[in-house]
């Protein structure tokens, strides 16, 4: 359990302790956490693949019939109240499927068998199950993350905490959801847990490529102890434009902006594909097997496929995954395929003694163009200058990043939105930064909530309709708190 308080006066613990959590995980990045410890032979094996469950759900104005005054509770309670609409029956389903990896991997463990599965829990959605009182999924959750036995096979990944998406995000906004995440996560699991998170799942595999919002999107997850990120096939490039030559090695993600600036860290790429089918049927197991050893920094490694998908939405997810899961992680324990999370084959591929700097270097996409015309160090106004003639002269270039697939914008058609969030933003960064606020203030707690909340990728993400209405409320509620507290 954790020594801090989960709720404070009826709000997540997203804030105020930052020196003793930056305290924590900086302790932690020094120590190797599965080397010796694995239950996997690493140099016996041919290859490996690794699955990560991202779990989410957001919060919503809807506990009462009123936009404006109805209780902000999340989608999942809302679910429940009207099974009759949609797919809102799924609900009790979801229910069970934040919790059952706290069941499927202790029974494995006990049969002998080597589990293993990456998790990724948004901030909004680990809030709103406590604020419903679902205190069976913590239940089930707490052993992943504090057992020691039980440590290797559930990786926890950072995220951020209001599944904001990192292209259109302020980044100093994104920046509050990483540390709010890690907070939040120290408060419900303990700081010994938030010290073990090493990689990072972008919301929606949102990777900004604008030159400037990438390198504080890399900036801030290394200034916030991770390791590694995990980022989406079509979103990467080398330096000459061409997609990634060896998908199932590691790579370094290097981002450069406009003044000049580099920061970098290292990649795990998730390949293409239906994800929820490809991760319910297991898929990645099967693709693994018909790979061999390849070569990295002149050393033979064994490659790493890896596939990440919604945890609990669709029937393959909900029906197929738990028992293809079991089947398949019964067949291939102690095999030359195993399955392993990305943290543990990292840690093998350093105690070869290959180095980070041996890794070969991506970028995001499309700024093979931009360095066409552009040297970094010419300044942010020549940059935009660059960009936008790039966008007059090439339909096929923006720098509005990439998501799981490149049909959807985070940018176009949402000005009624974003137009709030950003005014929401320059307000807190007003108030409340600039002003010097105590993170541990009350007030601070308060307007960051709101601040979080109406930047959920949802609201977004199912179009115009009463998810805008849904953002656009949460916008007013921030300026509100914003305006009246400060």
């Amino acid at each position: 359990m954790s020594d801090l308080p989960e709720i404070i006066e009826g709000l997540p613990n997203i804030c105020g302790n930052e020196p003793l959590i930056e305290k924590t995980i900086n302790r932690y990045t020094k120590e190797t956490l599965y080397l010796g410890r694995s239950t996997i032979d690493f140099d016996q094996i041919d290859s490996a693949f690794a699955i990560a469950l991202h779990m989410h759900q957001p919060l919503i104005p809807a506990g009462g019939d009123d936009l404006q005054t109805a209780e902000v509770i999340s989608n999942l309670q809302d679910m429940m109240a009207h099974p009759d609409i949609g797919d809102n029956h799924n609900a009790p389903v979801f229910h069970w499927c934040y919790k059952r990896m706290g069941e499927f991997i202790p029974q494995l463990i006990s049969d002998g068998k080597n589990p293993r599965a990456m998790l990724d829990y948004s901030g909004t959605l680990l809030y709103g199950l406590r604020k419903m009182g679902l205190d069976d999924v913590f239940d089930a959750l707490m052993p992943l993350a504090t057992r020691q036995e039980l440590q290797p096979a559930a990786e926890w990944l950072g995220t951020a905490w209001g599944h904001a998406v990192a292209p259109s995000t302020p980044p100093q906004d994104f920046r509050l959801h990483v540390k709010a995440w890690q907070h939040h996560f120290a408060a419900i699991f303990g700081l010994e847990a938030v010290g073990r998170v090493r990689g990072f799942s972008p919301p929606e595999m949102a990777l900004p490529n604008q030159p400037d919002v990438a390198y504080e999107f890399v900036k801030t997850l290394k200034d916030c102890g991770f390791q590694w990120v995990l980022v989406q096939e079509h979103t990467v490039e080398r330096e000459n434009g061409w997609e990634p030559e060896h998908k199932h090695l590691p790579h370094r993600l290097v981002c450069r902006n406009s003044q000049g600036e580099t920061a970098e860290i290292i990649a795990i790429i998730k390949t293409q594909g239906s994800d929820t089918k490809l991760v319910a049927q297991m898929q990645p197991y099967y693709e693994a097997k018909g790979l061999n050893r390849m070569e990295l920094a002149g050393k033979m490694v064994p490659p790493l496929v890896t596939q990440i998908a919604d945890g609990e939405n669709g029937g393959v997810m909900m029906n197929e995954f738990p028992p293809k899961y079991m089947e398949v992680v019964n067949e291939c324990s102690g095999t030359r395929t195993p399955i392993v999370n990305a943290t543990e084959y990292l840690e093998y591929l350093f105690s070869l003694g290959i180095e980070e700097q041996d890794l070969p270097p991506l970028q995001p996409k499309n700024q093979h163009l931009l360095w066409e015309h552009f040297k970094p160090g010419e300044g942010p106004e020549k940059m935009e200058q660059v960009i936008e003639k790039l966008r007059q002269e090439r339909h096929d270039f923006h720098m509005e990043g990439g998501s799981w697939t490149d049909d959807i914008s985070w940018v176009k058609g949402y000005d009624d939105l974003l137009q709030p969030m950003d005014e929401v933003s320059s307000l807190f960064y007003e108030k409340v930064i600039k002003a010097g606020v105590p993170t541990s203030d009350p007030r601070y707690r308060k307007a960051l909530f709101y601040l979080l909340i109406c930047q959920t990728s949802c609201f977004r993400y199912w179009g115009q309709g009463l998810w805008t209405d849904y953002g656009r409320e949460l916008c007013r509620r921030a300026k509100a708190v914003l305006e009246q507290d400060f």
